[in-house]
């Protein structure tokens, strides 16, 4: 599988959210990541949906869109009107999860499911087929910079041995405290989309970290 890099917006400066969605767009990321959060499946609020066509008219990346929300099967195709490319579902937030991987499909975008750091892989070996991305959160969901859990490593390569059986085409996406000390060791796990954040966004040249964590 390809690697991409996708710089999450979370951690950008929101002030200049304009001047980092170009910033991304002049560089090597693959995707856009945009992180949505509704203080009730996690103790944060981030952005909706206007923020996210705002985002659209002036991105080139596809937008990846992670759905940090209770019942996400409500606005799959409000997200889809605002120019989500890519959407992400939390396996703990959704009672019906083939359906709602079905009405994401249904829009014509790809789908993902984010399993939380503390969520087995077994409990996706049903739906692996149906899906384009699982999202392995390697944070506790809600809040930017935080420590990478080591142990996500190894549920990485459990969910790589997985696809690889299988014969799927299925990415695996690290997401939360992605660096340029630890990346290499999520790519050798068997990752091969890295969302950075706090990384990319703090740095005094963040167009190169994008470049280094892309090669």
């Amino acid at each position: 599988m390809n690697r991409i890099v996708a710089p999450s917006l979370l951690s950008a400066d929101f002030a200049e959210l304009g001047a980092a969605v170009r910033m991304v767009n002049e560089s090597e990321a693959g995707w856009l990541h945009l992180d949505v959060m509704d203080g009730v499946f996690v103790p944060n609020i981030s952005f909706g949906l206007p923020v996210i066509s705002a985002v659209k008219k002036i991105a080139t990346k596809p937008l990846d869109v992670h759905l940090m929300i209770v019942n996400p099967d409500k606005y799959v195709s409000d997200f889809k009107k605002a120019g989500a490319d890519i959407l992400t579902v939390h396996y703990e937030a959704c009672t019906h999860l083939h359906r709602t991987i079905q009405q994401i499909k249904a829009e014509g975008m790809k789908a993902g499911v984010a399993l939380n750091p503390h969520t087995p892989v077994d409990v996706l070996e049903d739906i692996l087929s149906e899906i384009d991305l699982v999202c392995m959160m390697s944070v506790n969901p809600g809040f930017g910079g935080q420590k990478f859990i080591q142990h996500v490593l190894a549920k990485i390569s459990k969910l790589n041995d997985i696809i690889n059986e299988k014969s799927l085409s299925v990415n695996i996406e690290a997401d939360g405290g992605v660096d340029l000390n630890n990346y290499k060791a999520i790519l050798d796990a068997g990752a091969n989309i890295l969302v950075a954040g706090n990384t990319v966004f703090s740095s005094s040249n963040p167009k190169q970290v994008i470049a280094t964590l892309a090669h």
